[in-house]
């Protein structure tokens, strides 16, 4: 049996989400033994670059494009991505070959003692390395201010403490992958908070001419997830956004329908346009298209497409 390499980042999160591919792989594949699939750590410059903030230095696509690149020259066979850091436009060679069932994609607070995030008081302060999240706090609280972090999860909690915040947002698809729900001390309502596009889901990338491995990944696919994913990044492309663009949004199938709820922020961060769709689920990329289209009519010249 031909040995494959599944290439991720190095960090704690990166290998939980790559050893759950694996499994599902040898769920579903019975034919490949435990040694058959090798996990190979990839360090992205987002990874050495990890105290400055993306937006200088090219993008959340740093934490895929070394993983891509190794994917693109046959090193790997297979790649592992949490799709929120993915970019809207992959390379013309890959694909998504599938999407694993969606964790849970809200925010949530890691902190002590906040029951209710309207209680913070003035000058609370906030680690977060997302405009979104910074935009949509504010609109909650005003009195908060942020403060920009990055690094990985074991980083910013450490960060909490040693800057003396008084809470950090992260997804908590990472924090419950990591098995720190413990350190969770509010969880935000999506009617309060829409997560960014693709958080909660693992996206699995192939080479588009390599059918062997295709044929073993569209077995762990989520049909719901890569529907609900689908709208969401055709949103995404249609919106024309980059690292810097505040925009929240999240597809639920409900009834058979698929319901996409969006928020994107003007360039200048002080108005925030909203839009929701219901279409039939099969219509994903349309809704999504339709979604992006919207918004955008909403926003007129407070929003300029970046590319």
């Amino acid at each position: 049996m031909k040995k494959i390499t599944i290439g991720s980042r190095g960090s704690k999160l990166s290998l939980a989400y790559v050893a759950k591919v694996k499994n599902f792989i040898l769920e579903k594949s019975k034919d490949f033994k435990d040694n058959d699939l090798v996990i190979k750590t990839i360090k992205t410059s987002g990874d050495i670059h990890s105290d400055i903030k993306l937006s200088e230095i090219g993008g959340k696509n740093l934490f895929c494009k070394e993983i891509e690149e190794n994917l693109l020259e046959n090193n790997i066979d297979i790649a592992v991505h949490s799709l929120k850091d993915m970019e809207s436009e992959q390379h013309e060679n890959l694909m998504i070959g599938a999407y694993i069932k969606r964790n849970d994609p809200r925010d949530v607070l890691i902190c002590k003692k906040i029951s209710n995030f309207n209680e913070l008081s003035k000058g609370a302060k906030i680690g977060s390395s997302s405009r979104r999240r910074e935009l949509q706090l504010k609109r909650i609280n005003k009195n908060i201010s942020v403060l920009n972090i990055r690094g990985n999860i074991d980083t910013r909690i450490q960060k909490l403490e040693d800057q003396k915040l008084d809470a950090i947002v992260l997804a908590a698809a990472g924090v419950k992958s990591l098995n720190l729900e413990n350190k969770i001390g509010l969880a935000f309502d999506m009617n309060e908070i829409l997560p960014a596009v693709g958080q909660g889901i693992i996206a699995v990338q192939c080479r588009k001419d390599d059918e062997f491995i295709k044929n073993i990944i569209k077995k762990i696919n989520d049909n719901e997830t890569s529907l609900c994913a689908i709208a969401e990044k055709t949103m995404l492309q249609t919106i024309g956004g980059d690292c810097e663009t505040a925009i929240g949004g999240i597809a639920q199938i409900v009834n058979n329908k698929l319901v996409l709820k969006a928020q994107l922020f003007s360039d200048e961060g002080n108005e925030s346009f909203d839009y929701n769709f219901t279409g039939n689920h099969e219509d994903a990329a349309y809704i999504g298209k339709t979604v992006g289209e919207k918004l955008l009519s909403l926003a007129g010249d407070k929003f300029k497409k970046k590319r």
